[in-house]
């Protein structure tokens, strides 16, 4: 063999050494960056496929089970006072208050509860009352004949089915009149500390601008949310994009440009983007206005709802 043959040889094993040792690293590489998102994937099984993420880029499911994760603890850190927006002392009223504010507010429902509650503080009470004097109590709310038939229906199952108590199962509350897995979830996880993720139509809207479902169905929502956070963080959960999205990311006009999670978010742009105008679409504590609680719990920053009639 030629001197300059025997050269090139060696320089295309040593070429060839080479890449096969770049093959390997990646290989490696891509094996560890495997093992390292098993955790995320294993919750994210459901759904597969890709979306997009912030800026309209693709996102596979799993970056969108972090950036979602993620979200849930900036929430958890501008929303450290999140809590259900019903005034309550006792499953009971909780559970009346939820099937009442179908359609209407939690503020008005807490400004029309205090009357209802004094004059029927038990199931047994509320079972045996007048119910002309129910909807005239309840007529604040809005589709109060509904309503009426609704809690008396659940207060008289109370009373003949569960000794009066309301019940810590999802399948038993279900069943009562006007109770839905909305409703339950409501109760479970705020008077019994059982989680659960409560679906009402500010969790919808918020978790598919989020980019965590492009579902419709309740249900299905409900499900797939479950899916990306541990079970322990469900309620909060509910309470801090709630909080958003009655305070920042509202329906028809969310206020982008003062969101503290904009850059997480794939809808930003959908409203307003200056930071001038967006603050003043702020509502409740942020926007320096009264809650919807005439009786908040201590660390709430804002201040308590006004009672019904008053100002």
């Amino acid at each position: 063999m030629q001197p300059g043959t025997a050269k090139k040889a060696a320089v295309k094993g040593k070429a060839t050494e080479a890449n096969a040792a770049a093959k390997g690293k990646a290989a490696a590489k891509a094996k560890s960056g495997a093992k390292a998102d098993g955790g995320v994937r294993g919750a994210a099984e459901a759904g597969g496929g890709k979306g997009k993420g912030p800026g309209g880029k693709p996102e596979s499911h799993a970056a969108m089970v972090r950036r979602a994760r993620r979200i849930n603890r900036e929430l958890a850190e501008v929303y450290p006072y999140a809590h259900p927006e019903l005034d309550f002392r006792n499953p009971f009223e909780l559970l009346v208050a939820t099937v009442l504010s179908a359609q209407t507010t939690d503020l008005r429902v807490n400004q029309t509860t205090p009357r209802l509650f004094a004059a029927y503080p038990t199931p047994e009470d509320l079972a045996a009352a007048n119910p002309e004097e129910v909807e005239e109590l309840i007529r604040p709310t809005g589709f109060f004949r509904a309503k009426t038939k609704s809690i008396m229906g659940l207060a008289t199952a109370l009373r003949d089915e569960f000794g009066g108590e309301v019940p810590g199962r999802l399948a038993d509350l279900v069943k009562l009149p006007g109770v839905g897995r909305k409703t339950a979830n409501v109760v479970l996880g705020n008077a019994f500390g059982v989680p659960g993720i409560t679906v009402d139509t500010h969790f919808g809207r918020l978790v598919r601008r989020f980019g965590w479902t492009e579902q419709d169905d309740p249900v299905k929502v409900e499900a797939e949310i479950c899916a990306i956070f541990p079970k322990s963080e469900w309620t909060m959960l509910s309470h801090r994009v709630v909080f958003h999205g009655r305070r920042i990311c509202h329906a028809r006009k969310p206020a982008c440009g003062a969101c503290p999670i904009a850059p997480l978010c794939p809808s930003y742009g959908e409203g307003e983007t200056d930071p001038e105008k967006a603050r003043k679409l702020l509502k409740y504590e942020k926007g320096g206005l009264p809650g919807q609680r005439l009786s908040p719990p201590p660390d709430y920053p804002g201040l308590p709802a006004p009672p019904l009639g008053a100002g």
